[in-house]
């Protein structure tokens, strides 16, 4: 589960103070970056995917696989809790909309057509993340 740390909420003025036109978009307005754009689509660097918002670990490396989608794709959060799913019926589709648990950032969509054990994709916008590389010996 994530930590106790209290709720994150910030007026629209703040949140746009802190973060790009396009992590605005994405994380406060529900927008998506365009496909094989995002800078984490392709990234095999090891470490952790934070939340641009408010620094939240929401997903590691090790969970993150290439589903040809053209975005960052993970199999599984990072610890359970640290993000949730709400219902979105937007665009005349229903999907599955995950947020930042911590501070209800939009983050992407999560399909069930991800690899096993989970089963589950979580397709994440570049924009809504920020990795801490692992330093690795080699």
């Amino acid at each position: 589960m994530t930590s106790d740390k209290d709720k994150i909420v910030k007026t629209p003025a703040e949140w746009a103070a802190q973060l790009s036109k396009e992590s605005y978009f994405v994380t406060q307005e529900k927008g998506t970056e365009r496909a094989f754009t995002g800078k984490y689509y392709d990234c095999e660097a090891p470490g952790r995917y934070e939340c641009i918002c408010c620094g939240e670990a929401l997903f590691d490396s090790e969970s993150k696989f290439d589903a040809g989608c053209g975005w960052p794709s993970f199999s599984q959060p990072v610890t359970e809790g640290a993000v949730e799913e709400h219902k979105d019926v937007s665009h005349f589709m229903t999907r599955t909309e995950v947020v930042c648990k911590r501070c209800d950032a939009h983050l992407g969509h999560v399909f069930p057509d991800g690899p096993a054990p989970s089963g589950l994709r979580y397709c994440i916008n570049s924009a809504s993340i920020s990795l801490e590389e692992t330093k690795t010996n080699k």
